[in-house]
C-alpha cells in the first residue's frame, strides 16, 4: 500500500477493479561464517531454512559484474545475484535469484562502515536505483555515501527477481477504464467480476512462487543478502512499506540490526495490516488533497482554477464529469485522471508540476494532460515493469493478512469512507478487492515487537503524509523500545529523508554515522513550501 507503485494505483483498474539450488547438511550450522551474523532460534522449519541460506550465501558472496545495459545501470555501480529459497521451510528446494546492485562507499577504506540496504515501498518497489544517489551526487545523502555502500536490491517477485504477474501487461494500462466510483449496483458487480479474475489471473501466471510471496519471506531474503555482502549486522533504510519490511525484519532478526532508519510509516499493528490500514490511507489522502487545493487557490495567479479550496474542488469535479462523458483524447477519463491526480498528495514536490498541468488543459490545452495521464502502449519495458509491480503489490498483501471474505463489509466500509474521502476511497477498494477470493493462503501478520538486541530504531515520519498516516509512526515507536521518533511536523510529502530540511538531514547522517540519537523525540518545522512553476 505505500511507496511509488503505489502511483500506479488506478492503473490496475481495467484488470481488478482498479504494487524460481544447492545443499548444506544442518548439522554444519553451528560453524557458519561470522558473516553469517548472530543466529535466531525460533524453531521453525522457516528458521532453520533461513539459517542454511544465510551460511550458504556467506561462504559464496556475490559475484558482481558490470550491471547489465538494459538495466540502465551505469558504472561504477556493480550488479550481482544472491540466491534465496522460494520456500525456506524447504532450504533445499527450489531457489530463485534475487538481484542487487552497489556501489562502494565514496570516503575510503578508513571510514566505510559497511553496506547500507535500501528497500523503497510498495509492496512492489525495486530498489537498484539507489546507488544512483552517489551518481547523481545527491547532497542530502553525500556524508552517509562516504561511510556506506549503497545496496539496492529487488525483493523476490520484482523487476530482475523471479518477476511474477497477474495479467497481460498491454492489456493492464489500456484506458479508459471504469469510473472507480460506482454510479449503481451493476457498476459494484462489473468491478467485482474483474477483481475476481484478476485473483485468479494471479494465480495462472505466477504460479509456484504466488503463495511464498510475503513480507516474513521478503525479510528473509534480506537476511540472506546481509550474508552475501558479508555483514555481521544489517545497515538498513526502509521507506513507506520498506518500513513495514523493516520491522518485520527486526522483530525476526533483533540480534542481526546494527542501524536502521524508517521513512514514512506503515502501521505494523496486526489488526491494521492490511485491510485497516487501507481504509486509513483513504482518510489521509483526502486530508492531504485538502492541502493541495488550498495551496492551488493560493496561487490562482499562476493556474487559474480558483481562488478558494471549495472553487478547486469544483474545478476537479467539472474536469471529472468532463472526462467520465467524454474521456480526455479518447483515453483519459476519471480513472486515469485519479491515477495522474494522485501524485499531488503523495509529493509536494509535485504541486507544481500537476496544479499546471491541469492549469494548461482548463485553458484549452489538452496535450500536457494526456500525455501525463494517459498509456503509453509503445513503452512496452515501462509497462511490464508497472504490472508487475501491481502484481507484487497484490499478491504481498493478500498473502500476508486474512482479508474480509464478505462483500456486505466492503461494501459498508468503503460507502462509509466514501462520504469522508471521495479522492480515493474506491479506486482503493477495487485495487485490493482481489484479495476478498485470493487463491493462496492468506498468513496471520507478524507480531512486530521488540527483540532481544535490536539497537536504537530511528523513525521520521511527517503528520500529514497520504499514504502512511502519522498514526503508524507512533505506533511503531511504541513497540520498538528505545527507539527515536523525528517528526516533521505541518508537512505531508512522503518520503522524508531525500528532502532538504536540516533539522532532519543532520540527524540523518549523525545517526548512520555515529548511531547516536537525540535523548528525546524531536519534533521539526517543515521543510520548504513549493512554490509555482515558472513558465
Amino acid at each position: 500500500m505505500q511507496g511509488d507503485p503505489h502511483v500506479r494505483r488506478t492503473a490496475a483498474l481495467g484488470a481488478a477493479g482498479t504494487l524460481v539450488t544447492g545443499t548444506l547438511i544442518a548439522g554444519a550450522i553451528a560453524a557458519t561464517p561470522a558473516s553469517a551474523g548472530q543466529q535466531h532460534h525460533r524453531g521453525t522449519a522457516e528458521d532453520r531454512g533461513v539459517r542454511i541460506a544465510a551460511a550458504r550465501a556467506a561462504e559464496t558472496g556475490i559475484d558482481w559484474q558490470t550491471c547489465p545495459a538494459d538495466w540502465g545501470l551505469k558504472a561504477p555501480i556493480q550488479c550481482g545475484y544472491v540466491t534465496v529459497p522460494v520456500d525456506y521451510a524447504k532450504p533445499d528446494g527450489r531457489t530463485i535469484k534475487i538481484a542487487v546492485d552497489r556501489i562502494g562507499n565514496t570516503g575510503g577504506k578508513k571510514e566505510r562502515q559497511g553496506s547500507l540496504v535500501y528497500n523503497p515501498g510498495g509492496p512492489g518497489g525495486s530498489g537498484m536505483k539507489f546507488p544512483t544517489r552517489v551518481t547523481g551526487k545527491n547532497a542530502v545523502w553525500a556524508k552517509t555515501a562516504k561511510a556506506y555502500d549503497f545496496v539496492g536490491f529487488d525483493p523476490r517477485g520484482v523487476g530482475h527477481s523471479a518477476p511474477i504477474s497477474c495479467a497481460d501487461p498491454q492489456e493492464f494500462v489500456k484506458a479508459p477504464k471504469a469510473d472507480p466510483v460506482p454510479d449503481s449496483e451493476a457498476d459494484k458487480r462489473a468491478q467485482r467480476k474483474l477483481a475476481k479474475e484478476y485473483a485468479l489471473g494471479c494465480k495462472e501466471r505466477s504460479g509456484a512462487l504466488l503463495p511464498h510471496m510475503t513480507t516474513p519471506n521478503t525479510a528473509r531474503d534480506l537476511d540472506v543478502i546481509r550474508a552475501a555482502l558479508g555483514e555481521k549486522k544489517l545497515n538498513y533504510l526502509g521507506v513507506s512499506y520498506g518500513t513495514y519490511l523493516g520491522a518485520v525484519y527486526a522483530t525476526l532478526f533483533p540480534d542481526h540490526v546494527r542501524r536502521m532508519l524508517v521513512d514514512s510509516v506503515t502501521n505494523p499493528s496486526r489488526d491494521k495490516v492490511w485491510y485497516e490500514n487501507n481504509l486509513d490511507q483513504d482518510l489521509a489522502f483526502e486530508r492531504r488533497w485538502s492541502d493541495w487545493k488550498k495551496w492551488v487557490a493560493q496561487h490562482d495567479a499562476a493556474y487559474h482554477l480558483g481562488t478558494t479550496e471549495a472553487e478547486v474542488e469544483a474545478e476537479w469535479e467539472q474536469l471529472r464529469a468532463t472526462a467520465k462523458k467524454n474521456p480526455i483524447g479518447g483515453v483519459v477519463g476519471p480513472a486515469e485522471l485519479t491515477n495522474f491526480f494522485q501524485k499531488a498528495p503523495y509529493y509536494d514536490s509535485a504541486w507544481a508540476s500537476t496544479a499546471q498541468v491541469w492549469s494548461a488543459y482548463v485553458q484549452g490545452d489538452a496535450k500536457p494532460l494526456i500525455q501525463n495521464a494517459g498509456p503509453d502502449l509503445n513503452d512496452t519495458a515501462g509497462n511490464i515493469a508497472s504490472e508487475n509491480s501491481n502484481a507484487v503489490y497484490t499478491a504481498v498483501e493478500c498473502n500476508d493478512a486474512k482479508w474480509p471474505t464478505s462483500w456486505r463489509k466492503w461494501d459498508r466500509d468503503n460507502t462509509r469512507i466514501h462520504q469522508k474521502a471521495p479522492f480515493m476511497t474506491w479506486a482503493n477498494a477495487w485495487m485490493n478487492l482481489p484479495c476478498a477470493t485470493w487463491p493462496a493462503k492468506q498468513h496471520t501478520p507478524v507480531e512486530v515487537r521488540t527483540g532481544k538486541g535490536l539497537p536504537n530504531v530511528l523513525i521520521v515520519q511527517s503528520t500529514r503524509d497520504a499514504a502512511t498516516p502519522y498514526e503508524g509512526a507512533v505506533e511503531l515507536h511504541k513497540r520498538f523500545k528505545g527507539s527515536r521518533l523525528i517528526t516533521e511536523r505541518d508537512a505531508g510529502s512522503h518520503g522524508v529523508t531525500s528532502l532538504v530540511n536540516p533539522c532532519i538531514n543532520d540527524r540523518v547522517d549523525t545517526y548512520f554515522l555515529t548511531g547516536r540519537t537525540d535523548s528525546k523525540d524531536v519534533t521539526c518545522a517543515p521543510h520548504a513550501t513549493p512554490q509555482p512553476s515558472k513558465a
